[in-house]
C-alpha cells in the first residue's frame, strides 16, 4: 500500500514539474513571440520616421532608368570622381574630408552607386561589369569625359576593370586602401539568407543600435553624422548592396587576369598596419611594378583612411602627378 501511494505521489510530481515546464516554455514563446513583434513594429515605424529626416544633397543623373545620386564640388580644371568602397552608407557624406581638401584644386564628383546614400535600389545583377558601365553612364550624364579616378577598397575591383574598358578617359588612378584581385578571402560563404531575416524582421536595426557607434569617434560635425547614421539604417542590406555581397567571388575572379594599362599614373595610400589581409603591403607593389608611373605609400589609420588622412594624401596625390608631367 505504502508503495503504491509513494508511486502515486511521485506520479503528481511528475505532473506538476512537466505542467510546470509546459507553462515556462509557453510564457517564454510568448515573451520570444511578443518581443519579435515589437521590434519588427519599432523597425517599420522608424523607417517611416526617418524617411523624412533625410537631407537631399547632391543631384539625381539618369541611369539605366533609374536615378543615381550624385555629388559634385569644386571648380578645378581637372576633374576626380570618387568611388567607396563597399557598404559605404553615404558615400558623398562619407567622403566628406577628402572632398574638402580636393576641392580647392579639382572640380570633386562623388558617385553614389545603386543601393547607396540618395541613388535608388536596383533588382539588376551587380555583377563587375554592369556596376562599372552604371558609373560611366552616370559620368556620360553630366558630360565628364576625363577625369582621374579614385577608389575606396572594393573600388579597387571595380576601377581596374573601368580603367580597362574606358582607358582613354581615365588620367590617373588613385587607390584608398583599394582592394586587389588576387587578396585572400574572397570566396568565404556569406549568410545572405540569414542578413536578409535580420533586416526584414528589424533585429539588425537593434544590432546596430546597441552595438558600439560608428560615428562616434569621427571629426564629422554632428548633423552629418545623424544623416550618416539615418541613411545606414536605410540602405543595409538592400537588395542591392546584398546581390553585391553574393557576388563577391564572382567579380574578384572577373578581375584576377586584368592588369592597370602601363603608361596609365597609378597611386595607391594603404593602411600600413593592415592584420587582416597577409601580405597587403606586396599585393599593392606587385600591382604597380610594370607600371611607368606607379607608386605605393602607406599610412598608419584604419581601413578609412580618408577619415584621418586625407591631408597627407591629397598632398602626396598632387605631388606625385606635379613629378609626373
Amino acid at each position: 500500500m505504502k508503495v503504491k501511494l509513494k508511486d502515486e505521489e511521485m506520479k503528481m510530481r511528475m505532473s506538476k514539474m512537466l505542467n510546470f515546464i509546459l507553462k515556462a516554455i509557453g510564457v517564454l514563446v510568448i515573451a520570444i513571440g511578443l518581443f519579435l513583434a515589437i521590434v519588427f513594429i519599432v523597425n517599420i515605424i522608424s523607417n517611416k520616421s526617418e524617411q523624412g529626416k533625410i537631407q537631399s544633397y547632391g543631384q539625381l543623373v539618369p541611369v539605366d532608368g533609374k536615378n543615381m545620386n550624385v555629388f559634385i564640388q569644386g571648380k578645378g580644371e581637372e576633374t576626380v570622381v570618387l568611388l567607396p568602397g563597399y557598404g559605404t552608407a553615404a558615400p558623398a557624406l562619407d567622403f566628406k574630408p577628402l572632398v574638402e581638401e580636393l576641392s580647392p584644386f579639382y572640380k570633386v564628383v562623388v558617385i553614389e552607386p545603386f543601393g547607396y546614400g540618395l541613388s535608388d535600389d536596383t533588382e539588376k545583377e551587380r555583377s563587375i561589369e554592369n556596376i562599372v558601365n552604371e558609373a560611366h553612364e552616370a559620368l556620360q550624364s553630366l558630360k565628364i569625359d576625363r577625369y582621374i579616378l579614385m577608389g575606396h577598397s572594393i573600388a579597387g575591383i571595380y576601377g581596374l576593370d573601368y580603367v580597362n574598358k574606358y582607358e582613354d578617359e581615365v588620367s590617373a588612378f588613385v587607390g584608398i586602401d583599394s582592394s586587389v584581385p588576387t587578396q585572400g578571402g574572397t570566396d568565404v560563404e556569406l549568410p545572405i539568407e540569414t542578413i536578409k531575416l535580420l533586416k526584414r524582421s528589424g533585429l539588425a536595426r537593434l544590432l546596430m543600435k546597441i552595438a558600439p557607434d560608428p560615428f562616434a569617434k569621427l571629426t564629422f560635425d554632428d548633423e552629418t553624422k545623424e544623416q550618416m547614421r539615418i541613411l545606414a539604417l536605410k540602405n543595409m542590406y538592400n537588395s542591392s548592396t546584398l546581390n553585391e555581397m553574393k557576388n563577391f567571388n564572382t567579380n574578384f575572379k572577373a578581375a584576377e587576369n586584368l592588369t592597370f594599362p602601363k603608361n596609365l599614373p597609378i597611386i595607391f595610400f594603404v593602411q600600413a598596419d593592415d592584420t587582416e589581409t597577409e601580405g597587403w603591403i606586396p599585393l599593392h607593389e606587385e600591382q604597380v611594378k610594370d607600371s611607368v608611373h606607379g607608386k605605393v605609400m602607406t599610412f598608419e589609420g584604419g581601413h578609412y583612411l580618408h577619415h584621418t588622412r586625407s591631408k597627407e594624401m591629397v598632398e602626396n596625390f598632387r605631388n606625385f602627378m606635379e613629378d609626373i608631367k
